[in-house]
Parts: structure tokens; C-alpha cells; sequence
């Protein structure tokens, strides 16, 4: 079975190579850029519609394992990597890769990023901007319980259309044990984009989209408890804030020019200082307080708690 996925990925390499069309990119600017790059998957559909739909720690992306099927997808990227010229790449010059079979595959650190990357997303070039979906958020950015939340999440009904941001080209369509069914768009601009628990996607790898084109439908598949669109906006794998960039009230942009610089990813810093503890069988709130050179009481506001909480065994408790 792999011979034959990987011959007919091979016959695949020469036919594309033999065109080598050019390409061209007018959507960014970047004033010093100096960087280079570096699931089992499991479907699980829930079409339970409930009133508020959140996620169930989605990034676990990160940390799967290749199943075995996955060789003639590592040769896949890495044909990319060595062949731009000959595959409609947006944003190569940043991220120096292209991968389609893992979510988060990059290695950047853009807390320690010198310089600054204009990123445009709204030209008189049609950078356009398209809103995903009309809805109400029920989960915003930021920490939440024990993860962080690297998105939003809005609201919708099952079957409800989604729409792509701006103009790209998708770099994953597949489904996900975390994210069920999910989507992401690499942008012309240099940001990705990223579209969870679909019930159903409309489109494939390698397609080439405009701002507005139908992602998929909305669904309940994957981690989530309740039927929403979790969206994400990411430059070289660092999540950013949607908030800073949309207005989730008018569904409008906030501005034409993102500028992309260390002190966005502050709360990268904050996030990496909080630390956590996971409940063992004869644990107490004391115990913990003093292996962790704390006291009860500063646990008990962290976690919103009271002294008198039963602790249950394998509950993450946070301590800093």
C-alpha cells in the first residue's frame, strides 16, 4: 500500500515539475525578515445543538503522533520545502515550508522577534476581508480553566455556512481527533487561518481561495461541547489575538496594516509562567501549598475554589 501511494506521489513530482509556473505576491511587506522554518486522526461527531459551544483542549495538535500512513505525506512537505517555484505558496519567504498533514508544524519564537512585519489586510490590491460566520463569541482568547484558548469560538447551528477569511491557499482539510473536522488557509497576506469542528468541509488541499469562498458547514465534531466554529488567526504557528485584529460586534476589520512585533505575543510569556499541579490520590490543599512553596489560600484564588473544595483525583490545579 505504501509503494503505490508513494509512486503515484513520485508520478505526481514530475508532472508538476514540468510546468513550473512563476508566481507573485503583492499582499506583504516585511522590513527585515531574517527567519526560517522547521494526529493519529479520529473523527468524533457529536450533532448535539446546545445553547454555548467550547472547545476541549484542541491544541493537543501539537504533541501527536504520526500514524502510519503519514510517509507520503512527509515526502510530500518536504517537496514542497525544496520546490517553491513550482507550487502556488503564499508567505513562502516566511515560513520556509509547506505542510499538509500536520496543524502546528512550526518552530518560531516570536517572543524574541527583532524586527517588525507589516501585514496587510485590507488593500486597494484585494486584500479583502470576509467574516466567517455571523454569531455571538461563547469563548474568548485567552486562559481558560487550565489551557489556554488560542481562539474564538462562535456561535452557530449545524449546517450553517463558513466562509474563508482572505485570500490563500488551504494548507490542511482533514479531520482531527481535537479539532474534528478542520480547515486551515494559508493567507497571501502571511497570517493562517484556522476553522474547527465542521461538520462537513467544501474544500481540498491545494485550492486556491478568495476572501468569502465556503470553507465548509458549521458542526460539533471533534472536542466540543456544543455546535460553534472555533477560528484562530496565527503568523508563523504563533496564535494572535482575533480581537486585536476584528471587531466581533460589526464583523469588520479593526484596521488595513497589522504590525507583527515581539510585544504581540506577550501573553506567550504569561501563558508559559502559569504552572500546574494534577491531583494525586491523598492529596490535600495544605500538602499541595507547601510542596509548591505556596499558600492554601493563594490556590484557593487562582482557582476560584474554597478551602473546604474536595480535590478529585487527576484535576489540574494551578499553583503560579
Amino acid at each position: 500500500m505504501k509503494l503505490s501511494i508513494l509512486i503515484s506521489f513520485l508520478l505526481f513530482c514530475f508532472s508538476v515539475n514540468a510546468g513550473n509556473p512563476s508566481v507573485s505576491y503583492t499582499c506583504i511587506y516585511n522590513n527585515n525578515n531574517k527567519n526560517t522554518s522547521t494526529e493519529k486522526t479520529k473523527d468524533k461527531k457529536n450533532n448535539e445543538n446546545k445553547d454555548h459551544g467550547e472547545d476541549e483542549d484542541e491544541n493537543d495538535e501539537d504533541e501527536e503522533a504520526l500514524d502510519s500512513d503519514s510517509i507520503s505525506l512527509k515526502i510530500n512537505s518536504t517537496f514542497c520545502q525544496n520546490d517553491f517555484s513550482s507550487m502556488n505558496i503564499p508567505a513562502h519567504d516566511l515560513y520556509g515550508g509547506w505542510d499538509n498533514y500536520v496543524i502546528h508544524p512550526y518552530k518560531f519564537d516570536l517572543t524574541k522577534k527583532t524586527d517588525t512585519t507589516f501585514v496587510f489586510l485590507q488593500d486597494e490590491n484585494k486584500c479583502d476581508y470576509h467574516h466567517p460566520i455571523s454569531g455571538y463569541v461563547t469563548s474568548n482568547f485567552g486562559t481558560r480553566g487550565s489551557r489556554f484558548h488560542y481562539g474564538i469560538d462562535i456561535k452557530l447551528q449545524i449546517g450553517d455556512s463558513v466562509y474563508n477569511a482572505f485570500e490563500g491557499t488551504v494548507r490542511i482539510a482533514k479531520k482531527s481527533a481535537s479539532y474534528g473536522n478542520v480547515v486551515v488557509v494559508r493567507h497571501n497576506n502571511g497570517l493562517e487561518t484556522l476553522y474547527a469542528h465542521l461538520d462537513k468541509i467544501s474544500v481540498e488541499l491545494g485550492d486556491v481561495i478568495g476572501s468569502g469562498d465556503l470553507i465548509g458547514f458549521g458542526g460539533n465534531t471533534g472536542r466540543s461541547t456544543g455546535s460553534h466554529l472555533h477560528f484562530e488567526v496565527r503568523f508563523q504557528g504563533e496564535a494572535i489575538n482575533p480581537n486585536d485584529i476584528i471587531c466581533f460586534e460589526n464583523n469588520r476589520l479593526k484596521m488595513d496594516t497589522l504590525a507583527i512585533n515581539k510585544h504581540l505575543f506577550d501573553y506567550v510569556v504569561n501563558a508559559r509562567a502559569v504552572k500546574y499541579y494534577s491531583v494525586r490520590k491523598g492529596d490535600t490543599l495544605s500538602g499541595i501549598a507547601k510542596k509548591h512553596r505556596t499558600t492554601v489560600s493563594k490556590l484557593c484564588k487562582l482557582n476560584k475554589f474554597k478551602s473546604t473544595t474536595v480535590l478529585r483525583v487527576g484535576k489540574k490545579i494551578r499553583y503560579a
